[in-house]
């Protein structure tokens, strides 16, 4: 087997270790750096819906609220949670995979009914009013999903269509009823903003990214393989090919013939002075047998 051939099979067996090393642990951080990715996205969209909310709380219901239109019908544009969840659909196009939930325990729509893992979390808030998100794992039907949960405070602007039916909108208690949706108390926590994301979509990030890698890394193995093997040719090998052939020369008869050039100071320089020597000691060893 060529020296070239045993040299590569060394570097394929060292690197192909490395690489296996490298793509492991590689794939638990990416995994991990996608899950954060995809959290923080999930968080920036929750400050985008809660923002959305204020301004309407502050800016549009108001206005909405005087108009005469409102007096007698309900306008939802008026309900800040209606706006947000708007606003968060119109982001479709781009974050398809994220979906928002403002649910309540005592919703005014029964639509925004908590589910029994929502119920959870809203009460995990009210046991804990310091903290200011939740993130979590849960199992679904569809697998895996990720969701990153904030806690719905009852503020100001929520008392005029959530505390008594007396005084809410003639418009709201005629679209809703006067069951659902009252009762709440200013700075209690209410209910739940909680956006969830499917845990495929940062494995999809992971995979793309861990394949991304294994392709340069891989790319970038060969290209050292290769600059070894030329690197390899030319300081080791094509030096002793030169003294093979000498030698082949030298056992056929053909004594008469010039030193090997000498380059450098490495061991193979010095293998090539030493063949040097034994060339000229067997010059003169022939010289002396024949007289």
């Amino acid at each position: 087997m060529k020296l070239l051939v045993k040299i590569n099979l060394v570097l394929i067996l060292v690197f192909g270790i490395g690489f296996a090393l490298i793509a492991n642990s590689a794939y638990s951080f990416l995994m991990d750096q996608a899950r954060r990715q995809v959290m923080a996205q999930a968080q920036l969209m929750g400050a985008s819906a809660t923002a959305t909310k204020d301004y309407t709380a502050s800016e549009v219901s108001p206005v909405l609220e005087q108009t005469a239109q409102h007096a007698n019908s309900f306008l939802p544009q008026t309900i800040p949670f209606y706006s947000a969840t708007e606003t968060f659909k119109k982001q479709g196009a781009a974050y398809s995979d994220y979906t928002l939930r403002e649910t309540t325990l005592n919703p005014t729509n029964l639509a925004d009914r908590p589910a029994d893992w929502e119920s959870d979390i809203v009460m995990y808030f009210r046991n804990h009013p310091h903290e200011a998100n939740k993130v979590g794992q849960r199992s679904t039907a569809t697998g895996d999903a990720l969701y990153v949960a904030s806690p719905i405070v009852a503020g100001q602007d929520c008392m005029l269509c959530h505390s008594e039916p007396s005084i809410a909108p003639r418009g709201l208690i005629k679209h809703y009823g006067r069951n659902n949706g009252f009762g709440w108390r200013l700075n209690e926590v209410v209910g739940a903003q909680i956006i969830s994301v499917p845990m495929a979509v940062p494995i999809k990030m992971a995979n793309q990214g861990f394949r991304d890698l294994l392709v340069s890394l891989g790319g970038i193995l060969l290209a050292a393989i290769a600059v070894i093997d030329i690197a390899l040719f030319y300081i080791v090998i094509r030096p002793l090919r030169k003294v093979r052939e000498s030698s082949d020369r030298i056992s056929k008869g053909e004594v008469d013939l010039p030193p090997l050039e000498v380059k450098g100071k490495d061991e193979i320089a010095d293998v090539t002075e030493s063949f040097n020597r034994m060339h000229t000691s067997l010059i003169k060893a022939f010289e002396m047998l024949n007289g």
